[in-house]
């Protein structure tokens, strides 16, 4: 594990452990199981986000992409049109949104935080036209639902949620891609120096469009996952503020918002301290209306100290290389 995803998971063990000895209910199994779930749809959209953010981008049209597929979901399929058509034209809808994002970034040169905040406009509107804002469910389709939000049993009394293996999947084809590949190095290199990356021939726009289009489509995922999990859409709410949650996450698990640097484990290990912070203040009884300044005052003191510590860092190897120096001479 990488030093700087041990302060992450150092805070994530200290909240769990803290939360087990106050409430002897936190380790039940329908707890667990519960955390386990809401923490692997939140790692999902998490790794999303942070294909973008690598390359010094950002995405705040997340959660109404969210609202947005799952309304059209529910919509199609409430009209007895074929489910393996709705997951495709679904899928086609989240991977079109990250092209015309990536488009409008990289040839029309518009700033990302204002095309994507125009979406998070637009998608949650449309989305309550197309349905007339009105709540819709999936009833009758006990197939999909179960492969989506079902449950896998892994002993007696403990079962794993279908969201923990999309995220296995997710994390694993995002790691083989950012460390294995050569678009996953040139997307780092894009984050650490643009017109470094350029002058070196490597095609700036092209990446830009592909972590657009590999953040919608993820995003879609997640939309269909969250929209099975709920059994129920509601298109003026679903997903909101999905994209805080997101942002929130990669950037606590080592993603820094100026690009060129982000780590999958320390991502998921972050989506897993902001679900567990939820249940956490649930368990000990804290009120709800503290919730938000709670997560968010953990949040920035993790992001603080992870600074601090990468601070501290460079500066004992500039020590060091300096001490070196002196030392040759």
């Amino acid at each position: 594990m990488k030093k700087n995803n041990l302060g992450i998971l150092g805070l994530f063990l200290a909240i769990f452990i803290f939360t087990a000895l106050q409430n002897d209910s936190f380790l039940g199994a329908g707890n667990m199981q519960n955390l386990i779930k809401w923490s692997s749809l939140y790692a999902i959209i998490g790794l999303a986000v942070a294909f973008v953010v690598i390359t010094g981008g950002i995405d705040l049209s997340i959660g109404s992409v969210i609202g947005l597929v799952a309304s059209v979901l529910a919509l199609m399929m409430g009209k007895g049109i074929n489910p393996a058509a709705c997951l495709v034209v679904v899928v086609v809808l989240s991977a079109g949104i990250g092209l015309l994002h990536g488009l409008l970034i990289t040839k029309v040169k518009l700033q990302p935080f204002v095309v994507t905040l125009c979406g998070l406009l637009f998608y949650r509107g449309l989305a309550r036209y197309l349905t007339d804002n009105q709540s819709m469910g999936f009833q009758g389709h006990d197939a999909l639902d179960n492969f989506f939000s079902g449950k896998m049993p892994i002993g007696s009394n403990f079962f794993l949620p279908a969201p923990f293996f999309f995220l296995v999947l997710v994390a694993v084809l995002a790691t083989v891609f950012l460390n294995r590949t050569v678009w996953g190095r040139y997307l780092f290199a894009l984050g650490n120096n643009e017109n470094a990356a350029r002058y070196s021939g490597i095609n700036t726009d092209h990446l830009k469009i592909l972590a657009y289009v590999v953040c919608s489509t993820l995003t879609g995922l997640a939309g269909v996952l969250f929209a099975f999990e709920l059994n129920s859409v509601q298109p003026a709410s679903t997903g909101e503020f999905y994209e805080l949650y997101a942002i929130a996450a990669a950037v606590l698990g080592g993603c820094s918002l100026r690009g060129g640097t982000g780590s999958v484990l320390g991502l998921i290990i972050a989506a897993a301290v902001i679900r567990l912070l939820y249940n956490s203040i649930n368990m000990l009884g804290i009120s709800t209306h503290l919730e938000y300044a709670i997560i968010g005052a953990v949040i920035l003191a993790g992001v603080i100290a992870d600074e601090l510590v990468k601070r501290y860092a460079v500066k004992r190897r500039a020590a060091k290389a300096l001490a070196e120096e002196a030392a040759r001479r």
